[in-house]
Formats: structure tokens, C-alpha cells, sequence
């Protein structure tokens, strides 16, 4: 058990007691101790109890941790007789029995505690003082739900047949009666509160109303799909929509104010096609799209988030065109399966959940890929990282490092991924390993594994797991593994270690030491019975370097950290920054500013690929 005593200037003291090995202080809330003043960071340090011992090391906090007024750049053993200072807080760490304490003191009466970068004996009360954090950005406000026009803008025609038999089997089982227009005419929007515009539930009603003559007047039920092309089916439907629009307008079915081009192409679309959806696929601003339910759809244009005026005619019609995404690929949705990963066939990542699940109706959520492949010039164009780090990265990739690419969620961490497996050299066998494939490398000797879901039977499931083992037998000189998300990860790491040297893989973290973390986490998720010690061991000596991308609140994406594993100190894995980008604020237009920095400190296989005679450029270590 552990006892903190803390004591913060010109205040009171307390201590606290806990019954753990690891204890954790920072600013926030989640911290085991909370030190809620602005020189603390949010995840300041952590005191370690092992093997009788306690230490102390700082989680890269911003004004750092000292200890008997020394700072400390790697884990400290500290003793009772020692202070630990973090911002205006004093801090003592003991055991929590006198007895232990008094063992605890005979073990190691003469523990020293230097090692610090600081190597003056002023005391700590004399120190200049610390800056403060940077603040945190302020989220932008949430844009509110307006009412919207419905959905009149002239487009053309969609030309690409999509028609498969899945979509017209689709109609089969359509049955749902349109709701009467005054019902629908009350429905709220359970978000915001406010009622959805009327003019876009009549148009919905209309379209849906379109729709279902559709189904009655091509007679689907007995179309033979087989003999029938796609180019013809998409002909012969929207001659069936031109006939029945142009029946409803003599009967006076129509508002003048309807546009009859905009009408016959959401009607076709959502017949054959993905609907709405179509448009925001075909515009190369936007880069993601979130169906909430039938009618609230989200786009993320040019890095913001913006409420679509498009909407579907009902949860119906969303069921058809998740089926008709799923179906081509092999997979299935329903209330036994109610969620699927998916692809498009440009590569456009896909998730659709449906009820009982997703409790509003049915949701997808589609992350578009670029039509042209990005290349580094890209990133560098796009201020996500400097010449000099992408020409590390190259070298890196080139020498054969094991990378690993940490990010939030929306980071990029695929899209970098893609772009930093380009530079494997084409002599080398690649083989790739994805839930939904995505990654577009350019190598012809490449082999691309998907795994694959369980079927009715809830029989034949191929998980990342089993993929990363056998790819293990196809004698690859790179594994790339599109995202580690559970016990895979152990497999991955022992590819690393076991002469598959320059892998490459991503998966979740918010900085370069939470990736170390968890990647633990999801070692032990494999069933692994290993000691903790173990698998950081395996993580130290597989892992070369990690990649830390963050998506910012303008939409911007950046690389803010490019950290070398170095081994490890104290059961700890020891990493050193090697670029890091530091933010400085914001300009007048709300964007990020700030730069990226070299923190001068040389990888270790730069002085290798020295001595093997390998031109390396150690101008791009500098400091600026």
C-alpha cells in the first residue's frame, strides 16, 4: 500500500492511501490525485510501487517533476526522507504500516535521488516560476438544427449503373405503408428539439409515395434480374419514374413548386442507387458522411461538420441501401446481425448499425477515400508534417523499422499509413491484413487478406487474429496490419521480433505513451497469461518507432509527435522525442498555429547505417 503526504505552499497538508501498485496525478478528474492548479498537467506523473521500491516518473508534463529539487528525466527511486515537488504541491511517498517503513529504510538507507537535468543545489522555492499550460482550445458551438428547404437544386442524372440483385430483392420485402402526412407532419427532431420542416416531409412523403408505384408499376417481383443489365435497369427505371411523375402531375399530385429533374433523381437513386447519398459520394470536398437516422444526415466538409439538407424518405429506404453496400462483398445485417463493417467499391471505409441497436433507425457512417492516390508531397502540401520528417519517415521505412501509428479517431492514421507503406522498396513481398480493406499500396508484389465474419450458422468466422498467423506461412518481408485492435496485437509484435523487421500497423491512442499502454492492454486481450514485465519487454525490443497523429478542432491534421523506442528503464518503456509540433494558439481565422520542432537527439540506426556506409542527411536533427 502506498501513503502520499501532500503539502501545497502557504496551505494545509493531507494524505491519502492506496491500496494499488501504480498511482496516478495530474490535473484532472480520473487521476488517482487530483492537483488541480494550472502548473500541474493533466497526467503530470505516476508513482510505482515494485519489488519494495518506490518510484517516481514524470508522464511529459509540461514544467516537469523534481525531486529534492532536482528534475527528473527518467524514473526516480525515491525514499520517505525525500520530497517530490510537482507545481506548488510537495509531495512525500511512504508506506502506509510504520513497519513497512521502517524495513523500507534498512533496505536502503543510503538511496541517492540525482539524475536530474537540473544539477544546481537551489532550493525548489527558489526555482523561476513555471509557464502554464497552453489553453485548451474552446470547442466551436454545435450548429443548431435550422429548418431546411427541401432538397430543389437541379443535378444531373447519375450515370454509373449500381443495380445489383440484392437491391431489387430488396423491394420484395417492402411493405411499409407511407405514414399519413398530418403524423409525419408532427415528428420532431429528437436532437434539437424543433420540428423538421414540413415542406421536407411532404417531399419525403412524395418521394416515398413515388417509390412505392415504382415497386407496383415495373412489377420487380417478377423481373429476371439475370437477363437484365445494369445499364438497362437503370434505363428502364427512370423511364417507369418519368410515366408515373408525369400521371401524378396531370392528376394535380404535384406542387408546382416541386423540381421535376431533382425529383426523378432522388427517387432513382433511392431505388437503385445509395440514395442521397450519391451526391455527397461524387463531391471530392467531402470526407465523411453520417446517416443518424432517415432525416438528419451529417457531412464533414473541408474538416467541419455540417448538417446535410438531404434526407432519406424513411428508415426503410436506409435498410435498402445499407443492403444494397453490404450484399457485393459478402456480408449480411439484420436483427441478428445488427451491425457490419463494409466497403464501397472506390474503397470508401462503411458502418451501419441498425435497430434494435441503433435505437433511432438505421445509421451508417461512410469515411470516404480520395479518388487519386496521396502521396508524401501531399502531407507535407497539407501541414501535416515537414520535409524533414517525411524524409525520416522514408529512411525509417526504408531501413527496415518496425512502425506503429497511434491516433484518435477521424486522425489519419490510415491515410499516413497508406502513404508511409509506399516507400517499401518493390523487391519486397508485402502482404496486408484489414477487417474492411482499404489501404491502396502501390507495390505489385503485394497480397491482401480481409477477414471475414461469422455466417447464419455463426459458423466460419476469419478473424485478424488468424489472418496475422497464417500470413506468417506466406513468407512476407513486410506485414501490414491495418489497425491492432485486441489479442492480434501479441501476434503482430512477434512477427516484429521474429525476423519480419519494417511491419507496420495503427491503432488508438491520444499520445505516444498511451500507445505503449495500449498495447499492453490488447497483448493481454489475447488469452496470454504473460506477466506485465514480459510483454513490455516484447513491446521494447519489436516496436522502433511511433507515430502520433492528431486531428485538431479547425480539421487539421498533424503529426505531433515522431518518438524512438529506446528500451527500458525500471520495467518502464523508455522512448525520446525526435519531432514533436507545438502549438501556439490560434490565428484570426480560428486556425491551429504553431510549428514543428526537432528535439536534436539522434535515432540509434542513423549511427548504424553509418557504419554500413548508407548516406544519411543528420541536418534534419537540428534544432531551430
Amino acid at each position: 500500500m502506498i501513503c502520499v503526504t501532500i503539502s501545497e505552499k502557504g496551505g494545509g497538508s493531507r494524505s491519502e492511501q492506496f491500496d494499488k501498485p501504480e498511482v496516478n496525478i495530474g490535473r484532472v478528474q480520473g487521476n488517482d490525485i487530483v492537483l488541480a492548479k494550472g502548473n500541474v498537467s493533466k497526467h503530470h506523473s505516476r508513482i510505482v510501487f515494485k519489488d519494495g521500491r518506490f518510484i517516481v516518473l514524470d508522464l511529459r508534463s509540461t514544467n516537469g517533476t523534481y525531486v529534492n529539487g532536482k528534475r527528473i528525466s527518467a524514473p526516480q527511486v525515491v525514499r520517505p526522507t525525500d520530497k517530490v515537488y510537482i507545481g506548488d504541491y510537495i509531495l512525500i511517498v511512504s508506506p502506509a504500516e510504520a513497519e513497512e517503513e521502517e524495513a523500507y529504510e534498512e533496505e536502503y538507507p543510503e538511496e541517492e535521488t540525482g539524475g536530474g537535468e537540473y544539477e544546481d543545489d537551489e532550493p525548489y522555492e527558489d526555482e523561476e516560476p513555471y509557464e502554464d499550460e497552453e489553453p485548451e482550445p474552446e470547442p466551436e458551438p454545435r450548429r443548431a438544427l435550422a429548418n431546411r428547404p427541401a432538397p430543389l437544386a437541379n443535378r444531373p442524372l447519375p450515370s454509373r449503373p449500381a443495380a445489383t440483385r440484392a437491391a431489387v430483392e430488396r423491394y420484395e420485402d417492402e411493405e411499409e405503408e407511407a405514414p399519413p402526412p398530418p403524423k409525419r407532419n408532427i415528428m420532431k427532431a429528437r436532437d434539437s428539439g424543433k420540428r423538421i420542416d414540413p415542406a421536407i416531409q411532404r417531399y419525403n412523403a412524395l418521394q416515398k409515395e413515388i417509390h412505392d408505384r415504382l415497386i407496383e408499376y415495373m412489377d420487380l417481383r417478377r423481373l429476371d434480374i439475370d437477363k437484365l443489365g445494369d445499364e438497362e435497369l437503370w434505363s428502364r427505371t427512370e423511364k417507369s419514374i418519368v410515366d408515373i411523375i408525369d400521371q401524378m402531375e396531370a392528376d394535380g399530385e404535384i406542387d408546382d413548386d416541386v423540381d421535376r429533374d431533382q425529383l426523378i433523381t432522388d427517387v432513382l437513386n433511392e431505388a437503385l442507387g445509395l440514395g442521397p447519398l450519391e451526391a455527397f459520394l461524387a463531391d471530392d470536398d467531402i470526407s465523411e458522411i453520417m446517416v443518424n437516422h432517415a432525416t438528419q444526415i451529417y457531412i464533414e466538409k473541408k474538416g467541419k461538420l455540417v448538417l446535410s439538407d438531404k434526407t432519406f424518405s424513411s428508415n426503410q429506404a436506409v435498410l435498402g441501401v445499407i443492403e444494397r453496400i453490404v450484399a457485393p462483398i459478402g456480408r449480411r445485417i439484420d436483427e441478428s446481425s445488427p451491425l457490419v463493417d463494409a466497403r464501397l467499391k472506390d474503397g470508401s471505409r462503411v458502418n451501419a448499425i441498425i435497430p434494435p441497436l441503433s435505437l433511432k433507425g438505421p445509421c451508417i457512417t461512410i469515411r470516404k477515400f480520395k479518388r487519386e492516390k496521396l502521396r508524401i508531397q501531399d502531407l507535407i502540401k497539407y501541414k501535416t508534417l515537414t520535409p524533414q520528417m517525411a524524409e525520416f519517415l522514408e529512411m525509417c521505412v526504408k531501413a527496415r523499422r518496425n512502425i506503429v501509428i497511434s491516433g484518435g479517431t477521424g486522425s489519419g492514421k490510415t491515410t499516413t499509413l497508406n502513404i508511409v507503406s509506399n516507400f517499401i522498396p518493390e523487391d519486397e513481398r508485402i502482404v496486408t491484413v484489414e477487417d474492411a480493406a482499404e489501404l491502396q499500396l502501390s507495390q505489385d508484389h503485394w497480397v491482401q487478406l480481409e477477414s471475414r465474419p461469422a455466417n447464419l450458422e455463426g459458423k466460419g468466422q476469419i478473424t485478424i487474429r488468424d489472418l496475422v498467423k497464417n500470413c506468417l506461412r506466406m513468407r512476407p518481408d513486410r506485414i501490414v496490419v491495418g489497425e491492432c485492435r485486441s489479442g492480434e496485437t501479441l501476434d503482430m509484435l512477434q512477427a516484429m521480433n521474429t525476423g519480419h523487421d519494417g511491419s507496420l500497423t495503427t491503432l488508438h491512442a491520444n499520445n505516444p505513451r498511451d500507445a505503449i499502454a495500449r498495447m499492453e492492454t490488447m497483448v493481454l486481450m489475447s488469452g496470454m497469461e504473460l506477466p506485465l514485465k514480459a510483454i513490455r519487454e516484447q513491446i521494447a525490443s519489436a516496436v522502433n518507432l511511433l507515430v502520433q497523429q492528431t486531428r485538431f478542432s479547425d480539421g487539421s491534421r498533424k503529426i505531433t509527435y515522431i518518438s524512438e523506442v529506446t528500451g527500458m528503464e525500471v520495467d518502464v518503456v523508455t522512448m525520446q522525442e525526435i519531432f514533436q509540433f507545438k502549438q501556439e494558439g490560434f490565428d484570426d481565422n480560428n486556425k491551429v498555429r504553431g510549428r514543428f520542432v526537432a528535439s536534436g537527439f539522434v535515432p540509434r540506426f542513423y549511427d548504424e547505417l553509418q557504419r554500413r556506409g548508407i548516406p544519411v542527411n543528420m541536418n534534419i536533427f537540428r534544432e531551430e
